[in-house]
């Protein structure tokens, strides 16, 4: 139905109620951008105690997760399960789960669960090899460098994969 033949109030409410469905968001703080939920998952689906307990990226199974901040986990197995809800602070990765190396230049891009680094007992995942290898190579500084940009590339909402 064309927009001149409903009655003036319905189209001035339904642009209203487009334009404020539009502002709660940014209004209410509810949309978060600080967390990568690629598929719906953290990491993925992979195991973030994996990574510390077998030095490798193991995939999580769909019938074992936890959600700690907001993003779901999923494990290997119930032990890692128990290990993570201990103490998640020490398994959730580093800059929301995005790439590290991204975070420390000032941007966004997603990851490779398999491209990952463990510095100083925490988890840094980056989008491929190449840029963990970057990463790696100076790698305190570039942590401070990615700390030090955290508050605004949080707030990005473009993702570079």
């Amino acid at each position: 139905m064309p927009l001149r033949s409903l009655p003036r109030r319905a189209v001035s409410l339904g642009f209203a109620s487009f334009l404020a469905v539009l502002a709660v968001p940014v209004a209410q703080g509810q949309e978060d951008y600080s967390f990568n939920r690629t598929y719906g998952l953290a990491l993925r689906g992979f195991d973030p105690v994996g990574y510390f307990t077998e030095n490798r990226a193991v995939k999580g199974l769909p019938n074992i997760t936890a959600q700690h901040d907001g993003s779901i986990y999923e494990f290997a197995n119930e032990a890692n399960r128990a290990t993570f809800l201990a103490n998640p602070t020490k398994y959730v990765p580093q800059f929301g789960g995005f790439c590290a190396w991204a975070a420390s230049q000032g941007y966004k891009a997603d990851v490779d669960p398999h491209a990952f680094a463990i510095n100083d007992g925490k988890l840094y995942v980056n989008f491929s090899d190449v840029f963990r290898d970057k990463f790696q190579a100076d790698a305190k500084g570039n942590v401070a460098k990615g700390e030090a940009n955290w508050p605004k590339v949080r707030l990005i909402t473009e993702v570079l994969r």
